[in-house]
């Protein structure tokens, strides 16, 4: 398990949310429940991005930080083995 840190805002209409030492991950909620859900699948997201493409996760940074954000937090990355499935239309199969 990686911990990441996520910053969250108030902003007009919801949430901004992003995670500060992972590049490229951020989200939007109508409130902080749903932004903090959005970000958590973002997260998930961007690091199979990462490993699919061969590319390294960034290491947390517990240092980083926003001065404009609202509340942050750790975030947790929990990346389990999946199998990916090919579906194969029938008339495709001999």
């Amino acid at each position: 398990m990686l911990t990441y840190k996520a910053m969250y805002k108030d902003v007009e209409g919801g949430v901004y949310a992003e995670v500060l030492d992972f590049p490229g991950t951020i989200s939007f909620g109508k409130d902080l429940s749903e932004a903090r859900r959005n970000l958590g699948d973002a997260l998930v997201d961007m690091a199979e991005t990462n490993l699919l493409l061969g590319e390294s996760l960034p290491a947390p940074d517990a240092s980083k930080s926003d001065s404009e954000a609202d509340i942050e937090e750790p975030i947790h990355l929990l990346l389990t083995a999946a199998s990916r499935v090919l579906q194969v239309a029938e008339a495709a199969v001999p």
